[in-house]
């Protein structure tokens, strides 16, 4: 079998993650998670911004695009066989976008790590399309984390447990949706997007998104989107997150298709590679989820 390419891997720079509530302990220590990568035999990783709160605390997004970037680009760059790193952008600065997107490519970075929504603003906002179309155009992938700052649902539910479990989920699955409303995802047919946690509950929708699209054409009450949203929807990439159930995967088997699903791993959230590894073994086209696909990115 090929060697395994991780899709959903994080790594907090420390003087980022003294700047956070959550990701204080345990997600800068670059040895254990280079340790886990070789316990599970990965060959490769992408590391992902885990989303945080330390633009609040370090002052705006531009700052802590300076010091998440360049710390980053140093790790890419000392362990370039094993790791990739994915810049993150000043999106409450647009005008700065454009020169962040060239210092990514200038650090050594190959992709480029969003969140969900940003306070509410979804990734439809007019703001990202300047990123979408950079992305297309120089072939960047894009991986998409669930937002954890105030995701959907926060301003009536906030507790520990239905936060992580439930409202992130539903908020990188609004997040693809509102893509899917304003045609970006039929406008950008070539950008490739990846969707951590198989992007929500999107594979369970399948049937009502269609049934219920279908019904309201009829009535003349949504706009025509060109084809069925299960079509346009399996354009998108998605990871598995470090799931171990056979079961949710050949749920995301059934609905995007072999080519779209990559293994990630989630860690150091979740540790259990092997096991997220095994399930994977036991369902169809296994070459391509555990690293064929994510290699074919870049």
């Amino acid at each position: 079998m090929s060697k395994i390419w991780d899709a959903h891997n994080h790594w907090m720079p420390p003087d980022v993650a003294e700047h956070t509530t959550f990701f204080k302990k345990g997600w800068s220590d670059i040895d254990l998670l280079l340790h886990s990568l070789d316990n599970a035999r990965i060959e490769k990783a992408v590391l992902l911004y885990p989303t945080s709160d330390a633009h609040i605390k370090i002052g705006d997004w531009s700052k802590l695009c300076d010091v998440y970037n360049t710390q980053l680009a140093q790790k890419i760059k000392k362990h370039p066989d094993r790791l990739i790193g994915a810049g993150i952008l000043p999106v409450d600065k647009p005008e700065e976008i454009p020169l962040e997107l060239k210092r990514l490519k200038e650090l050594g970075l190959s992709c480029i790590s969003l969140a969900s929504s940003y306070n509410g603003k979804y990734l439809d906002d007019e703001v990202f399309l300047p990123v979408f179309e950079q992305a297309e155009k120089e072939n960047l992938p894009i991986f998409v984390h669930s937002q954890i700052i105030n995701p959907i649902g926060f301003e009536r539910i906030k507790d520990p447990l239905l936060m992580p479990v439930v409202e992130y989920l539903f908020d990188i699955t609004m997040s693809v949706g509102k893509l899917m409303m304003s045609d970006r995802l039929t406008r950008f047919k070539d950008l490739k997007i990846v969707f951590a946690h198989f992007a929500g509950v999107l594979p369970f929708l399948t049937d009502r998104f269609d049934a219920t699209y279908t019904m309201l054409r009829s009535r003349n009450i949504v706009k025509d989107l060109g084809s069925l949203p299960s079509e346009i929807l399996k354009n998108i990439y998605v990871d598995t997150s470090g799931v171990k159930s056979p079961a949710m995967l050949n749920i995301a088997l059934e609905f995007f298709g072999p080519d779209k699903i990559l293994w990630g791993s989630d860690f150091p959230a979740k540790r259990d590679l092997s096991s997220s590894i095994k399930a994977v073994d036991s369902v169809g086209e296994k070459e391509k989820i555990l690293g064929g696909n994510l290699r074919g990115l870049f």
